[in-house]
């Protein structure tokens, strides 16, 4: 066991930020993210490569899937965000991190599942689009549409009223 820890282990937050965001439950996704590791466990000896984190993550993601067709009827509370506030120096930064943060969190959830999933290994787990490609299913070319479709939507949305006052002026696809 001691090359699969080595290998996976330090995948393991990107597989549970991936678990969270789809799911949009914390709890749900530290229980998938057990599973998917016992199934990459147990699928260990069959892998071949060296590209663990893509194997692992698609793991990840048909287990999140699976789990969300079995639980589809279980109501799902909101994402709590708080985990992704920084440290502020203030109390009123805080709270404005806090507040973007959330705003952001309620951008991302509002896109369709294939959206947000591209979203989320691209800009959050840093993989290629050829990994991201292997890890859905989808061509390379779906996966920069998907892509492209999810930061013109978010930034439609963080364009909106409710949250332009917190990120300011923004046009195009500048979220940064």
């Amino acid at each position: 066991m001691g090359e699969f820890e080595r290998m996976f282990l330090p995948h393991l937050d990107a597989a549970y930020n991936l678990a969270r965001l789809l799911l949009r439950n914390e709890s749900d996704a530290e229980d998938v993210v057990q599973e998917s590791y016992l199934k990459a466990l147990r699928a260990f000896p069959s892998f071949r490569g060296e590209a663990g984190r893509p194997w692992l993550l698609a793991i990840v993601r048909n287990t999140c899937f699976t789990w969300l067709r079995r639980n589809r009827d279980r109501s799902q509370p909101e994402f709590d965000s708080e985990i992704h506030a920084s440290s502020a120096s203030s109390p009123e930064k805080h709270s404005l991190d806090r507040e973007r943060s959330q705003a952001l969190d309620r951008c991302i959830q509002q896109l369709p599942s294939e959206f947000r999933e591209a979203l989320i290994l691209r800009e959050m787990e840093d993989l290629s689009y050829r990994e991201i490609a292997d890890i859905t299913g989808v061509p390379p070319g779906t996966v920069m549409s998907r892509l492209s479709r999810a930061r013109a939507r978010l930034a439609d949305c963080l364009n909106n009223p409710l949250y332009k006052s917190l990120f300011g002026s923004r046009s195009g696809n500048d979220l940064s």
